[in-house]
């Protein structure tokens, strides 16, 4: 955004929160990402292709069990070629613990694409979001940690500072009014270093203050995971890839989850059911049925 718009959309007097200047804001940041700083390991590197595996492990996860994971992916699949030739079965098996299969499965499909295209790793905005599982923050932390560029990086830490600082009184505030403003703010000379102190400041304002990024509109409160059939889907998905060598029947899936389940204090599931969420699985990409054996 042109300087010159940042008046038309900057809230100096929004009755929703307090007159604070964008120079205002921006020196607090800057102070308070300095003296909030994290180092990661993430931080460290300009490889657009570890950064993305980064951005999509730290999704909903917290920092403390991607710090490791992170390390141990690129062990694996230490790049973007290597990944995009992986066997499905063994990025799913690495995945594993992360939480979303769908994310494992995103990240070969994309490498793929990408490595296939052969123009190296994409930086423009809209063929990024054109990737599988690569929405508009993603798309702007690639190119802001990698590339240096500037962006809507509008994630959970950063929606917690705009609403803090700008916004402290209101409810169910939309990303469409934050976006404009990250836009706004955003460093022209170290669009990096800017979101690094934004994270930061955000993380800690987590940790010490009735969480401000509650009260977005885009705020969704985590569903109960134990029991649901998202963890049903989890605990299929893994023991398809404990029977990888010889694959599985719905009816061995269906007694391995039903003492799962049983073991958990819950009730058994029938075999109609784990049919049913094999054949969902199916269509997503995570198996297949040869011969009565089911294989990831």
């Amino acid at each position: 955004m042109d300087e010159s718009a940042v008046a038309d959309t900057w809230p100096e007097n929004s009755s929703l929160g307090p007159a604070l200047g964008i120079d205002v804001f921006r020196s607090l940041v800057w102070q308070k990402g300095m003296e909030h700083y994290r180092s990661f390991p993430w931080r460290q590197t300009r490889d657009p292709y570890a950064i993305w595996i980064s951005e999509v492990m730290l999704q909903q996860t917290q920092v403390t069990r991607v710090d490791g994971r992170w390390q141990r992916w690129l062990s694996r699949f230490p790049t973007i070629e290597e990944l995009a030739h992986a066997n499905q079965t063994d990025v799913l098996e690495e995945w594993q613990g992360m939480g979303y299969n769908r994310r494992a499965l995103s990240l070969l499909k994309a490498a793929r694409t990408i490595v296939e295209n052969g123009e190296g790793f994409p930086r423009d905005p809209h063929a990024l979001v054109s990737l599988p599982g690569i929405g508009p923050a993603t798309a702007a932390g690639i190119r802001a940690f990698a590339f240096n560029l500037p962006g809507v990086y509008l994630e959970t830490n950063v929606r917690t500072v705009f609403l803090h600082e700008l916004y402290p009184e209101a409810k169910n505030v939309p990303d469409k009014l934050l976006a404009p403003l990250v836009e706004a703010s955003c460093s022209r000379d170290d669009p990096r270093g800017w979101y690094y102190a934004l994270l930061d400041y955000g993380a800690w304002l987590k940790r010490t203050v009735p969480n401000p990024s509650r009260r977005s509109r885009a705020h969704v409160k985590q569903s109960h995971f134990e029991g649901s059939h998202r963890q049903k889907r989890a605990e299929v998905v893994r023991l398809l890839l404990a029977a990888r060598e010889k694959g599985a029947t719905a009816d061995d899936i269906a007694s391995s989850l039903s003492r799962i389940e049983e073991s958990a204090g819950r009730e058994a599931v029938e075999l109609s059911y784990v049919e049913a969420l094999l054949g969902e699985l199916a269509k997503e990409g995570f198996c297949s049925e040869t011969n009565g054996r089911w294989h990831t």
